[in-house]
């Protein structure tokens, strides 16, 4: 079986955005489909058992203790807001964040203002070390620090493990929203000490929208205030007739209700794969792919908006042609079934590990035709 059934003539550089299934995941689903049409939940105790292995497979994916800090919410927006209604926070407290910030990872904590706490963002186009410069925003009313793993629109990765050891340190809740990294390069919680990983599952990892990693460190837990209740986030989930309940002592106490099984599914298909294939191997092709669609950018002389140095980068490629309407040049694209995205003033190309040169090749072809 072919790992990917994309129609030919599309040329998908949008990773970044909403990937394509593979071909396992749309047979997954077609096949949990079938069952649940011909059977209904006669075989619920197997569902439970895909759920558990997808627990498992996100720890691995960022090498969590145990797959009991794992939750399953619905998206990066919902986990991040149970981090900011969950806290106790005073007036005059701080968070740190990037201006740069895909506005879920900017309007939770601006959500907080009415409470008086205060915001304070750094602008990247201005920093040339932004880890030393979040630190430096700093002080002891920083109650929380929070930034994405690799920027949604220019495509800055960020040196995760200095900030990580400044919070350990300071005793700074270290938030890292991975959707742009996990799927495609290696994330290792024991280096960079993150204590709330969120991530839908989308993008790099494959999966569809509606399901989403959520890491809480196990020291954290009890911290958090929680604000949806239901029979699924219980200690004794299933004993149904029992009147005293108490959350789980696991990340599941931050799920309140029934589990979106059919996304669990597709995800977990979509996850054996990446698991299959290896992050080193996976990663290697991505970043090669990211150093093609730059040398087609210098080769036609456009502008280069993602940094070019290999550490501070990932899989996001965003250009500008100088002098000419980009947004229409990405229309212009689109309507070439040349699938990327319009972000940061630029055209953005996300290319996985199966693209191939060709393709991105006749991408910047069908660019300069628009010229």
């Amino acid at each position: 079986m072919s790992l990917f059934s994309l129609d030919p003539a599309i040329i998908y550089l949008n990773h970044a955005a909403v990937a394509p299934w593979p071909e396992r995941t749309v047979a997954e689903v077609g096949r949990f489909a079938q069952e649940n049409g011909f059977k209904g939940s006669s075989h619920y105790a197997r569902w439970l058992g895909v759920e558990g292995e997808l627990r498992s497979l996100l720890a691995q994916l960022i090498n969590a203790p145990s797959d009991n800090d794992i939750a399953l919410l619905k998206s990066t927006s919902e986990g991040l807001s149970m981090i900011a209604y969950g806290l106790d926070w005073q007036s005059g407290d701080n968070i740190v964040s990037i201006a740069q910030e895909f506005p879920s990872n900017r309007i939770v904590w601006e959500s907080l203002r009415n409470q008086g706490v205060e915001l304070r963002l750094l602008d990247l186009n201005q920093s040339q070390d932004p880890v030393k410069d979040l630190i430096a925003l700093c002080d002891d009313k920083t109650r929380l620090l929070s930034v994405s793993s690799v920027q949604y629109a220019a495509g800055e990765r960020l040196q995760l493990n200095g900030l990580g050891e400044y919070c350990r340190t300071h005793d700074v809740i270290f938030v890292v929203d991975a959707i742009q990294s996990l799927g495609a390069f290696p994330f290792d919680l024991s280096e960079c000490h993150a204590d709330i990983v969120v991530a839908d599952g989308h993008k790099w990892m494959l999966g569809p929208e509606g399901v989403a990693l959520f890491y809480c460190d196990s020291a954290l837990r009890p911290r958090l205030k929680l604000h949806q209740f239901g029979w699924h986030m219980v200690e004794a989930m299933g004993d149904f007739d029992r009147i005293d309940w108490q959350p789980a002592d696991s990340a599941r106490r931050f799920e309140c209700g029934s589990s979106n099984m059919l996304g669990i599914h597709a995800l977990r298909a979509s996850l054996s794969l990446i698991h299959e294939l290896g992050l080193d191997r996976i990663s290697t092709d991505i970043t090669r792919n990211a150093e093609f669609v730059i040398d087609q950018v210098d080769t036609a002389g456009f502008e280069l908006l993602t940094p070019r140095e290999p550490l501070k980068r990932a899989g996001i490629v965003t250009f500008r042609v100088p002098d000419r309407d980009n947004h229409a040049l990405y229309q212009g694209l689109m309507q070439q079934q040349v699938v990327c995205a319009f972000r940061g003033g630029g055209i953005r190309f996300s290319p996985h590990f199966y693209n191939h040169e060709e393709g991105i090749e006749t991408a910047f072809k069908r660019l300069s035709e628009l010229l």
